[in-house]
């Protein structure tokens, strides 16, 4: 496919991806969705009679949140973004011709507002990379016995704090919490030492399932609406701290971080491919028919308060062990009820290499071989000033598709 409207060549908003998100300029929060650099609302499509045909409420892109569009189930939503695809088709004049629209419709990305895109009810947060899980096994406990007994079985997660979750561009504060050195007797309090981002995606539920039923690994991906770039902050030495025996808590659920367009599943069918080899062989309910991972390049960059950026990590989404498949599954074959808009995040992702490391705590090996940035200092963890990004793309046989990025600034603790 190619478009009428200018592209750039590069961008991750080509006409194969059509993303979904919701953006302000003015009073009030509309759906849109972006190519190239432009953000176009859906709302004044509609009202144009650009999605006759399709059965859409009419209010539906009104919404402050993309639950209600995406509810509306695969067959409608993924007619609305084929009609776009028709409608910026390099032959189409619907809307290139109809300048009136287009005044209405069209905005630089640069100067709306991107919010947050779904209400999210539940958040949860998986641990599915055997890279990351062996590296922190490693570290805290026996290298021989990195992995727990239960890794190998079933995709590991815990449930995490939803009213925290921010959209790309929202500051925060370093969190304060009790932390224990290892020569202490007793914990002090105070603002973390050892700031963390954790490379991650997160899929969106776009498919509610009754309390009581499950999701198969094979009809999972029907209810997963699409992804977006997930930071899943972590204060390290609270963690340390406080994890034994229920897990994390504050550590976690002070702030994530994440991207405003929702990259649909269907944009990224063209990159799935086959997951790590899993063995020992899972049980029957996890086993996989078809490949469930997907070739998405991520990449991590700090940027320090003078301004100096550095690229710190680069890594891929295919390297997961445990697919969104496989989590959802998991998480459902309890019969726990899933509602639209909720999050699931991959836990970080690290590959192979040391520099495919999917956070500090691993690339640093706990602060032990700092990071010698561009500015002449140096970075263990994250410092007051510095800005992470994250970005995400696909590739392949000319066709582009990627995910923008998620960018979060350390602010002072209060």
């Amino acid at each position: 496919m190619k478009s009428w409207l200018d592209i750039p060549k590069a961008s991750d908003f080509s006409i194969h991806n059509i993303p979904f998100g919701i953006y302000r300029k003015g009073a009030f929060p509309r759906a849109a969705t972006r190519l190239g650099n432009t953000v176009i609302d859906l709302n004044v499509l509609q009202k144009a009679g650009l999605f006759t045909g399709i059965s859409l409420p009419d209010d539906v892109f009104e919404q402050p949140f993309l639950n209600d569009f995406i509810s509306l189930g695969k067959p409608i939503t993924n007619q609305v973004r084929k009609r776009i695809q028709d409608l910026f088709e390099l032959n189409n004049g619907e809307l290139r011709d109809n300048e009136a629209v287009r005044v209405d419709a069209f905005f630089d990305f640069a100067t709306v507002e991107m919010l947050l895109p779904v209400r999210i009810g539940d958040y949860t947060d998986f641990y599915s990379s055997k890279e990351h899980a062996t590296n922190v096994g490693t570290m805290f406990r026996d290298p021989n016995n990195a992995l727990l007994p239960n890794w190998l079985h079933l995709p590991v997660g815990y449930h995490g704090r939803s009213s925290s979750i921010v959209v790309s561009g929202t500051p925060f504060r370093r969190p304060k919490g009790q932390t224990k050195a290892d020569d202490a007797e007793l914990p002090t309090f105070g603002p973390t030492k050892l700031l963390d981002f954790e490379l991650e995606m997160g899929f969106i539920v776009g498919k509610a399932n009754e309390m009581g039923s499950s999701v198969s690994v094979s009809d999972a991906e029907e209810h997963i609406f699409g992804l977006v770039i997930f930071n899943d902050w972590s204060a390290r030495d609270i963690q340390k701290w406080e994890y034994v025996p229920l897990g994390p808590f504050l550590a976690k659920n002070f702030a994530s971080s994440i991207s405003p367009w929702i990259v649909t599943m269907e944009a990224l069918e063209p990159f799935r491919v086959a997951g790590p080899e899993q063995q020992p062989a899972v049980l029957p309910y996890l086993e996989m028919n078809r490949p469930h991972n997907f070739d998405i390049d991520l990449e991590v960059e700090i940027e320090t308060s003078t301004g100096s950026s550095q690229t710190v990590c680069r890594s891929n989404f295919k390297h997961m062990y445990w697919s969104m498949a496989q989590q959802l599954a998991h998480h459902t074959v309890n019969g726990c009820n899933m509602n639209v808009g909720d999050l699931c995040a991959s836990g970080t992702i690290s590959g192979p290499t040391a520099d495919s490391y999917g956070s500090m705590l691993e690339i640093t090996w706990r602060g032990s071989r700092p990071i010698k940035m561009k500015d002449g200092t140096e970075r263990k963890f994250i410092q007051d000033g510095d800005s992470v990004i994250m970005k995400a793309s696909c590739a392949r046989d000319g066709i582009r598709v990627g995910f923008g990025e998620v960018r979060s600034q350390v602010q002072p603790a209060n």
